[in-house]
């Protein structure tokens, strides 16, 4: 597959390509071009003049096309999961819930384009302004760019290429290095259902040439980034230098709090498939810290085993698996040697611990304390760790004694104690009596802390992606 740039699907200016990789079957599936900076530069020129056409757009047009953008998703979901599963490793049934859950978005943004108000604001609530109107637009931001991450990278583009071209912006997108393929058979879909080629640009390459020109380019006016922490600083670090608007949403560290009155069954099922059987462990606002009333604790940890002991680790392409491997072995390799670390640091293995290449075995580990790594750090793996509290007040403290803050889960059939818990947690969202890996298209979704700052989610994304005009008219009404 090629790049898209100026309309056109073009080779990287040097001819550098390299190939995709099955992680579960360590075979090349295809290749992409390696873009340059020239390429780079390249695709900005391009952007910068579609602006003005996508700016140029009614709301009715940027409605159809993501409409129909929506609609040959749809159309396309059986080719676009198996190759999503194929690139990326996601279990085929969850390729297809997220080719789905994309289909939903591009819809959600196509009727959105219709609804980006503006107000109208009395100004007679200062003395002196009585006779003055004033009212307020939406208006596109110009140049948008996102950088989209490999464990979710369809649903998660459709959060930021979809309100930006409803908005009316130009948009240059980098696809993830490891799992590019389906972005670019949806870019083709994009431009068939009438999305000019001129504000869409989508170019494949290494962070430290595509992501560093975008984040640091005077062109971009908006930068949009789903990725590491660490990756975060760098881009807001090279984004200040233009005084760009940066959304993020990075990494987290997600708790949930199991109090002895919470339906364990329930709660055991939640964190199974909110940690172990969802993205292979390779999720932002997976659950990855479990703290556990001491009272339940032998018994939660009973029903958590069998769960987590019944889930069939194989091939993405398998019906019968639900944990298939993680993206590539240095992933693999990075959630073994953490989980290394928290041994030797005293934890105990209840289940799992095991790595065969690119494959890490659901992983149960109990004794766990705050000193240890898998406490402090983010785990991008299928990893549980277990850690017991007595008191509300001592769970309250695990909780948001972490750098991170994205999603939270509570387990309790108290309603006070969990709507002044939800209040009280460090997190951008809570999930009462479910895994805090739940992300619905319409509420804002993002972090505070080191998790990231702005939401996402229809409404909120528009907001982000347009400058609020004020339009004042002076003395229009006539003197008393």
């Amino acid at each position: 597959m090629k790049i898209l740039m100026g309309g056109k699907w073009c080779e990287a200016s040097d001819g550098r390509r390299r190939n995709v990789i099955n992680p579960s079957t360590g075979e090349a599936i295809d290749s992409v071009p390696l873009a340059t900076a020239e390429d780079v530069e390249n695709s900005l020129k391009a952007a910068d003049a579609g602006k003005t056409v996508m700016r140029g757009l009614s709301s009715y047009q940027r409605y159809q096309m993501l409409k129909r953008s929506s609609e040959l998703i749809w159309e396309n979901q059986t080719e676009l999961a198996a190759l999503l599963a194929r690139e990326n490793g996601k279990p085929l049934r969850q390729t297809s819930e997220e080719i789905q859950c994309t289909a939903y978005i591009f819809e959600g943004f196509a009727e959105e384009a219709k609804r980006i108000i503006g107000e109208v604001i009395p100004m007679d609530a200062q003395p002196g302004n009585e006779r003055h109107f004033s009212y307020t637009v939406r208006q596109p931001i110009g140049v948008v760019a996102a950088i989209v991450p490999f464990n979710y990278p369809v649903e998660l583009f459709a959060h930021k290429a979809a309100p930006a071209l409803a908005a009316g912006n130009a948009l240059i997108v980098k696809p993830p290095e490891a799992c590019p393929l389906t972005l670019l058979r949806i870019a083709e879909l994009m431009l068939a259902a009438g999305v000019p080629a001129d504000g869409f640009q989508m170019i494949t390459g290494p962070g430290s040439v595509v992501g560093e020109a975008l984040a640091s380019s005077p062109v971009v006016d908006l930068i949009t980034i789903t990725a590491s922490t660490r990756t975060g600083q760098r881009v807001s670090e090279l984004a200040a230098q233009t005084i760009k608007r940066v959304t993020m949403e990075l990494g987290g560290n997600d708790v949930s709090v199991v109090f002895a009155d919470a339906d364990l069954e329930k709660a055991a099922e939640a964190v199974v498939l909110g940690r172990l059987a969802r993205g292979n462990g390779q999720i932002c606002c997976a659950v990855k810290r479990v703290l556990i009333q001491e009272e339940v604790r032998e018994q939660f940890t009973q029903l958590l085993l069998r769960r987590a002991s019944q889930l069939t680790v194989g091939d993405a392409l398998d019906p019968a698996t639900d944990v298939g491997p993680l993206i590539h072995e240095t992933a693999a390799k990075e959630v073994e040697e953490i989980v290394n670390r928290t041994i030797a640091q005293g934890a105990r293995v209840l289940l799992g611990a095991s790595r065969n290449g690119n494959f890490y075995s659901p992983t149960v580990l109990s004794a766990v304390t705050r000193e240890m790594a898998v406490f402090r750090e983010e785990v991008f793996g299928p990893v549980v760790p277990l850690i017991g509290f007595r008191t509300e007040a001592e769970a309250l403290q695990l909780a948001n004694d972490s750098a991170y803050g994205l999603q939270a889960g509570i387990f309790t059939r108290d309603i006070s104690r969990a709507i002044d818990f939800a209040m009280r947690l460090q997190a951008g969202g809570v999930v009462v009596n479910w895994t805090g890996a739940l992300r619905a298209a319409n509420l804002p979704f993002g972090g505070v802390k080191l998790s990231g700052k702005g939401r996402e989610g229809i409404h909120h994304t528009i907001e982000e992606m347009t400058e609020l005009k004020s339009v004042i008219f002076h003395n229009v009404f006539p003197s008393a």
